[in-house]
């Protein structure tokens, strides 16, 4: 499986000038092997960071001026957040760039493979749980769902998937679905009841 994402995904990322109104970031998108088959990491977020308080997302942030690139700046995040090496990551690929639609963020993904068991350790400021979900679980699109949402001057569709007592939704699921996709997984996701 490993093989076939490595294929299937970009190796180079293509980084374009951001757009004034939006601020490049970068997450990593960890994938591991635990009890034999693949899981994907998530981080719950604290209710003291600036943005996206209390939601699962992967480790990441914004780019630093002293990030030689926007795959540093995910292994930076990831090693401040969870304590993860950067030479303890295999990259795999990247994913192309999503905007968050309310903090205008331009987010670079980078999919890598981390060793597992592993010490990490959640910085207590930005890191409330780190979660481990089956990939097998998140590819199974009965247990998604989503919602078209209206702002000010654009129409978009939310994806929401829950896990446990957890629910993985925004930027997070988007960048999911578009992970399934490159890897030829077709999410064929039903619609929300609207409220």
């Amino acid at each position: 499986m490993l093989e076939r994402i490595r294929q299937n995904l970009n190796f180079e990322t293509q980084e374009a000038a951001s757009p004034e109104n939006l601020t490049p970031a970068a997450v990593l998108f960890p994938l591991l092997l635990k009890e034999n088959s693949l899981h994907v990491l998530f981080t719950k977020r604290t209710q003291t960071v600036k943005a996206h308080k209390g939601q699962v997302s992967f480790p990441g942030g914004i780019r630093d001026p002293h990030d030689e690139n926007l795959l540093a700046t995910a292994l930076r995040e990831a090693q401040e957040e969870i304590d993860l090496n950067p030479e303890d990551v295999e990259i795999l690929g990247v994913l192309d760039p999503i905007t968050t639609v309310t903090t205008g963020f331009l987010v670079y993904t980078f999919v890598g493979f981390i060793p597992y068991p592993y010490p990490f350790q959640p910085n207590s400021r930005e890191v409330a749980e780190i979660l481990f979900v089956p990939l097998d679980f998140l590819a199974n699109d009965e247990h998604w769902s989503h919602r078209s949402y209206d702002t000010e001057n654009q129409r978009f569709r939310a994806y929401f998937v829950s896990y446990e007592n957890y629910r993985i939704w925004g930027a997070t699921a988007r960048i999911l679905k578009i992970f399934f996709e490159k890897n030829g997984i077709e999410m064929n996701i039903k619609a929300a009841m609207e409220s």
